[in-house]
């Protein structure tokens, strides 16, 4: 049977977007989705939603400013940065690529730096060689690039000295984000200290998301879709601290569908959690079986999108369906900048 994206649809009013986070981060609400129906809480309430033992699974990926403005001679040409490369090359998503030809320099205002166009690739994306590496690139990012944020925060002058510090989570560590890991954003040192306190430890894992996350799918076929691969990071301490979680009977709860793939594409068969570095493009849908993960903190995704595909995959789809129709008519708050869900599996 072939499964369509319009069967992910649902209406949701613009008035339900947000636009800001909730401040402080942890006063968002929190709907607990769970066997026995959905329960109104606020973040606050998380440490004592969980139990003692349980341990959180978070994404310590840092958001760069991965939107650029070039210029090919007196061609235009938007950049938005994707995924970095092995060879220190950048995959990149690319306006006016047709404009665009192997070997042509693009030239950046108010910089030395230049990129080489070393592939193009259908879609509207190129391979981009920049003549900065390391700590230099990262100079000229911070000075030549900006958040990229998501199409449905609206900001017609640009991204915010706000939006800077907002969408950015306490957890932090490592560039090379495009888009932020949102489950995330809702924490605060006090929140994880009070987590802490109730017996909930803490582990992260390293997930780079990548431009693909802004993009629509396309056909309703789900099985047209191409999920864009990104990079991932499970190093060997933290894959033991999941073990030794779970060996002990500890739940793990994945902070953010982004920790949810990447545990999900490091586990193995037995369920043991392994080391892992390299690319995942793991498209989770209703069927997977979940592995490693037993309860899931995530935002509200959009209609039709692979993230409301995922969340439904792990709680059931009509129990994400009701939840979702709650969650509209009781006026929380959705996708980046908004309230939470936490998850509990099956249904």
């Amino acid at each position: 049977m072939t499964l369509l994206a319009s069967e992910f649809d649902f209406d949701l009013p613009p008035g339900r977007i947000a636009q800001a986070p909730a401040r402080p981060r942890e006063s968002a609400r929190l709907l607990h989705v769970g066997p026995d129906g959905d329960r109104d809480h606020g973040l606050r309430n998380l440490p004592a939603l969980l139990r003692g033992g349980d341990l959180l699974v978070s994404n310590d990926t840092r958001v760069i400013p991965a939107q650029l403005a070039a210029r090919r001679g007196a061609a235009r040409i938007g950049i938005t940065l994707d995924r970095a490369l092995p060879d220190g090359e950048w995959h990149a998503l690319v306006r006016n690529a047709r404009r665009l030809h192997e070997g042509d320099e693009l030239d950046f205002e108010d910089s030395a730096v230049t990129a080489t166009v070393a592939a193009l690739h259908e879609g509207g994306s190129a391979t981009l060689r920049f003549s900065a590496m390391g700590a230099a690139f990262g100079a000229f990012l911070h000075e030549a690039g900006r958040l990229a944020l998501p199409p449905y925060i609206e900001r017609p002058q640009g991204p915010t000295a706000e939006d800077e510090a907002d969408y950015q989570t306490v957890f932090a560590r490592h560039d090379g984000a495009v888009a932020a890991p949102t489950a995330g954003l809702h924490f605060t040192p006090a929140l994880l200290a009070q987590a802490q306190a109730a017996g909930i430890a803490q582990a992260s894992v390293t997930l780079h998301v990548g431009a693909g996350t802004f993009l629509p799918m396309r056909e309703d076929a789900v099985s047209a879709h191409r999920m864009h691969p990104e990079r991932g990071i499970v190093i060997q301490a933290a894959a033991d601290a999941i073990n030794a979680a779970r060996a002990r009977g500890g739940r793990i709860v994945a902070v953010g569908t982004t920790s949810l793939r990447l545990l999900e594409s490091a586990v193995g068969k037995d369920g043991q959690v392994h080391a892992f570095d390299g690319e995942t493009s793991l498209f989770i849908l209703p069927g997977h079986r979940f592995r490693a993960v037993d309860l899931l903190l995530t935002n509200f995704h959009l209609p039709r999108s692979t993230l409301f595909m995922l969340v439904c995959a792990f709680a059931g789809q009509e129990r994400m369906r009701a939840a979702y129709a709650h969650a509209i008519a009781s006026g929380y708050r959705f996708y980046s900048y908004g309230d939470a869900c936490l998850l509990e599996p099956g249904g």
